[in-house]
């Protein structure tokens, strides 16, 4: 009996230091990788304004060629929406919506993944080196609010899982707009 109750007591304790960890972690978290491309910034913001365009340079399409996509309002610009859906866990299903468009200097899009439909935002930022150089920064930022879970995820996990798919975003990109 007198077991059962410790083990009880050492399970509450745990509990709640997970949770006060949890409420200590950062709330929000930024995500972003940049590459030089060999290309005008109308080039490259034509690019990644269109999201009819998105699969041409995407990680994601790679991983699963066989999702299927869904574009809606326009083709390019404020409103252009793209919802996939795939059965591969690593691509899973969701919006990407242009919120702003900035030519040529930035595009930002509202993503929502999965069943929850959690939120988060991505931009493309575009700096001009030289007429024919641009710098592209591809930015990814969340807020966990009190999702605990999300904010363990998101300390421990995001930099490692979206880092690496936006440095491989980024060359493709590059291959696109220099090719």
């Amino acid at each position: 009996m007198k077991f059962l109750k410790w083990l009880l007591i050492i399970i509450a304790v745990l509990a709640v230091v997970l949770v006060v960890v949890g409420f200590l972690l950062p709330q929000t978290r930024h995500v972003e990788r940049s590459i030089t491309v060999s290309a005008t910034k109308d080039t490259v913001f034509n690019q990644v304004n269109n999201l009819q365009n998105f699969n041409n340079w995407s990680p994601w399409a790679e991983i699963d060629p066989n999702a299927s996509y869904t574009f809606t309002g326009p083709n390019s610009g404020v409103g252009a929406t793209m919802a996939w859906d795939s059965q591969m866990p690593e691509v899973g299903s969701g919006t990407y919506k242009i919120i702003e468009s900035n030519y040529p200097n930035a595009v930002k899009f509202e993503m929502k993944f999965g069943q929850e439909q959690m939120p988060a935002e991505s931009s493309f930022l575009l700096d001009e080196i030289s007429y024919e150089e641009t710098r592209v920064t591809w930015t990814f930022d969340v807020d966990f609010g009190n999702d605990l879970m999300g904010r363990y995820v998101g300390y421990f996990l995001m930099e490692g899982a979206v880092g690496p798919q936006y440095e491989k975003g980024l060359q493709n990109l590059k291959q696109v707009v220099e090719g």
